[in-house]
């Protein structure tokens, strides 16, 4: 095939080159046929062909060879009819979109079961990660008991990593914070708001300047004096005096029975 395709090249570039114009035509009419009858097994076909028209190439001439040779079960291959009858000895037919209906429901719904349930999950870790630990909500309240506190004295307990002044008054110390004007207050507050019981003064011990710790019966007014920046605070926590912008801090408490109060 491919010596008779380079003969087919080469032919009519020897013929142009060294035959005359009027013995060009029977010089390919003689090759076509001496090629035929070397290299086609059917002779008479390529001689047909020959006669029949124009000299063809390879290319035409193998879709003929492969084209001639087509059967007829082969033609109603490519020609799709009705006609053909199929063997459903082995198969169900179904009706269009119910075929594979169960499974699909079935792929469907363990796949939603699934997701609810990975959802969930994240859902449930991340409350729990918000939530306290039960060591942390343990320290989160105090239970004191008051009973062994004289009066006119302070003591002082540990609440959530801060002291807690607790003071037991006397008469004559609420009794004159009662009677404080709220002009002369940095930050007015009654002394009756600041606590639940007037008997009672429960405060947080950090200084609201820079955190400090201030000292118990000192200072100008007879209360608490923080030595770091001289900040003065009155028998109910009010800041009098210094750099301090806010009075102590009063955490939450109640009291749980007459001589024993919850902070926190």
């Amino acid at each position: 095939m491919a010596l008779r395709r380079a003969l087919c090249s080469l032919a009519p570039r020897l013929l142009q080159q060294g035959a005359s114009e009027a013995a060009a035509p029977v010089a390919l009419q003689c090759l076509q046929q001496n090629l035929g009858a070397a290299l086609n097994p059917h002779p008479s076909s390529c001689h047909r062909d020959v006669h029949a028209g124009p000299f063809r190439t390879f290319a035409s001439n193998a879709v003929q060879s492969v084209t001639s040779e087509i059967t007829s079960a082969s033609k109603l291959t490519m020609s799709p009819t009705n006609k053909i009858k199929y063997n459903e000895y082995n198969h169900t037919r179904k009706a269009p979109g119910t075929e594979g209906a169960p499974f699909a429901y079935f792929v469907q719904t363990g796949g939603r079961f699934l997701y609810a349930s990975a959802i969930r999950m994240v859902v449930l870790k991340a409350v729990v990660s918000l939530s306290a630990a039960a060591d942390t909500l343990a320290m989160g309240s105090l239970e004191v008991d008051i009973s062994g506190i004289e009066e006119g004295s302070t003591v002082t307990v540990k609440w959530r990593g801060k002291p807690v002044f607790i003071k037991y008054r006397t008469d004559e110390e609420i009794a004159a914070q009662a009677q404080v004007s709220m002009s002369d207050l940095k930050d007015p507050q009654a002394d009756v708001d600041r606590m639940v019981n007037p008997k009672y003064l429960v405060i947080v011990g950090l200084c609201t300047h820079l955190g400090c710790v201030p000292i118990g019966g000192a200072g100008n007014y007879g209360g608490w004096f923080c030595p770091c920046h001289g900040s003065h605070y009155d028998g109910s926590g009010r800041i009098r005096e210094g750099p301090a912008p806010y009075n102590l801090e009063v955490p939450e408490y109640k009291f749980i029975e007459e001589k024993k109060l919850m902070i926190g």
